[in-house]
């Protein structure tokens, strides 16, 4: 499976609660947090509500 990195570059301040909820969820805390993930459908969903604020770099 391909998996991708995402990293956090803009912070969660004055967001809607539901990006706030999507950066929770994708398991990042705070900003330059990098979290490492397999592709799949509802993850790639979680990363374009929040794609504002995050990096994505895939990897092998």
């Amino acid at each position: 499976m391909a998996k991708v990195k995402v990293k956090q570059v803009r912070s969660q301040i004055n967001c809607p609660l539901t990006q706030k909820r999507g950066l929770e969820a994708l398991g990042l805390r705070r900003m330059g947090q990098v979290v490492e993930h397999e592709v799949n459908p509802a993850l790639l969903g979680m990363i374009n509500k929040v794609k504002h604020l995050v990096s994505v770099e895939e990897t092998k």
